[in-house]
């Protein structure tokens, strides 16, 4: 993998990942990111940090194909935030981030606050403005887990970083306010609630490995080379799908060569089995799960998918029970959806 690191005009960096070496020249670029100045309050029943950026009101939202952001600048076009006429994936720091590596220094208020610090990137998978994970070609799949793997090292070496995720939300069900195939890489100060949990979980015992030995493969959709997709028994939402080594590993910066093969076909069959259950493109929230920082020695990287669709045409919306009581109520069996998910044809 090639690595070219760009400084932008604002002074936010853009890194072009390639199987061969960017050297294109760069085009003139558009207007400069706002200033951020986000910060934390602390929720006192929740015990948990709630992040507040007010300036993310005015990021894109769903503009037209020949004003997408994430596509290449054309010579004499819209200027984008990829100042070139080509690339393979990019990965820039975020014109409206979350948190803020220079967050100044927060409010003084009735509750607990604290600067909002940390990184947001965007990762554009490919230039073309329609696409898939599923629909991408290997190559590239496996390109995008080696970005990871960058990205997971160098942001993790800082010392105010807490957790690193990187994520992808994709359909319009969900939020997303840009199509063109892309994810983003949240990183924290603090670890956030669910991998928190998740790392105390991992603490005590190897769950997943003890969950794939005591199902057996009722649940599991598809396998490839020591990875297993499968739909885990307490799915708390229809057509739920976890992406996982059986071998217990932090995350994939510890992925051999033919691991990051067989995770990058896993993720894109995973994928277009969605796309085809329904015979449309399928909406989901896709998060990567890697160990927190200093939890290396007992965490089980996982990829789970948080799909909102239960039926053609209809979403499973969180009501009452999730959101006032933070109990899912789940209307699927996940041995059923895993056998749907199974039995689709590729």
């Amino acid at each position: 993998m090639h690595r070219r690191v760009f400084h932008k005009a604002d002074g936010r960096k853009l890194y072009l990942f390639g199987t061969k070496p960017h050297t294109l020249s760069p085009l003139p670029e558009g207007e400069g990111a706002p200033e951020a100045k986000p910060h934390l309050r602390w929720h006192p029943l929740r015990e948990e940090w709630i992040v507040y950026a007010a300036h993310r009101q005015e990021r894109a939202f769903l503009p037209p194909p020949e004003f997408c952001p994430l596509c290449p600048t054309r010579p004499g076009g819209f200027p984008t935030e990829i100042p070139f006429a080509d690339f393979e994936i990019a990965v820039f720091e975020n014109r409206f981030p979350s948190l803020h590596p220079r967050a100044p220094v927060p409010p003084e208020l009735c509750v607990p606050t604290a600067r909002g610090q940390g990184i947001c990137e965007v990762v554009v998978y490919t230039p073309e403005h329609i696409g898939s994970l599923g629909s991408l070609p290997q190559e590239r799949r496996e390109l995008l887990v080696r970005v990871w793997i960058d990205r997971y090292r160098e942001l993790y070496a800082h010392d105010f970083i807490k957790y690193v995720m990187p994520f992808e939300n994709r359909g319009e069900e969900v939020g997303v306010t840009l199509h063109h195939p892309h994810g983003q890489i949240y990183t924290y100060p603090f670890v956030p609630p669910i991998p928190e949990k998740e790392a105390v979980a991992f603490r005590e015992r190897p769950v997943l490995e003890e969950l794939f030995a005591r199902c057996g493969d009722a649940y599991t959709v598809c396998e490839e080379e020591g990875f297993v997709a499968f739909v885990p028994p307490f799915a708390r939402y229809p057509y739920e799908v976890w992406v996982a080594p059986r071998r217990r590993v932090p995350g994939p910066w510890e992925f051999t060569e033919l691991e990051i093969k067989a995770f990058a076909r896993l993720l894109g069959e995973a994928v277009a089995r969605y796309d085809r259950l329904f015979d449309r493109p399928f909406p989901y929230v896709m998060v990567l799960h890697a160990a927190p920082k200093g939890e290396e020695g007992t965490f089980h990287f996982h990829v789970e998918f948080y799909p909102p669709m239960r039926a053609p045409g209809k979403l499973k919306f969180l009501a009452g029970t999730e959101l006032g009581a933070g109990t899912m109520v789940m209307d699927a069996l996940p041995e059923v959806t895993a056998a749907r998910l199974r039995e689709v044809k590729l």
